[in-house]
């Protein structure tokens, strides 16, 4: 087990593009094992490698809701390749921008086609939360934050605060 350091807002990596992978070995088995770990400890329901300062377009999810039954999902260069029409407002928060909420439309269905931690071709068709949660995690990999999606006023206001909190933390 092996707990990494989740990077907040206003860190510049959280901006930047994650490149693909080229292939899934040993080293991006151990990163998704990691990051599931991290994930579980945060605790949080979904992370994307650049979270933790790594630039590669991998994601771990996992929304089940019973205690000691995970069920997660792992994503290598995943790609929306559908979206629904149908948007919906849920509220996202963050693992890089803790103890922050925002309601966020977006579509309310998704498919994703990805390759899972077996090195396997993958294609999922997500709905609700996990629909939800696939939006926001690929949004990661392309350096674009739930906070992106809300009013100027909203984000500048979050953002002031951020920048306070790692002040403070020094």
């Amino acid at each position: 087990m092996n707990i990494l350091e989740i990077l907040k807002e206003p860190d510049p990596i959280l901006r930047k593009k994650s490149a693909p992978v080229k292939q899934v070995d040993r080293e991006i088995k151990k990163l998704m094992n990691n990051m599931l770990d991290t994930m579980y400890a945060a605790p949080g329901i979904g992370l994307a490698a650049v979270q933790v300062g790594i630039l590669k377009r991998v994601v771990v999810i996992d929304i089940s809701k019973e205690a000691n039954k995970n069920e997660p999902i792992c994503l290598v260069n995943p790609e929306i390749i559908w979206k629904s029409d149908i948007l919906e407002k849920k509220q996202e928060g963050c693992l890089s921008i803790p103890d922050y909420f925002a309601d966020i439309k977006r579509s309310n269905a998704c498919h994703v086609q990805y390759i899972d931690e077996h090195g396997k071709e993958k294609l999922l068709k997500a709905e609700g939360l996990l629909a939800t949660c696939i939006q926001h995690e690929i949004d990661h990999c392309n350096g674009i934050l739930f906070i992106d999606y809300l009013s100027k006023l909203k984000k500048s206001f979050i953002l002031k605060k951020l920048v306070k909190a790692k002040k403070n933390q020094k």
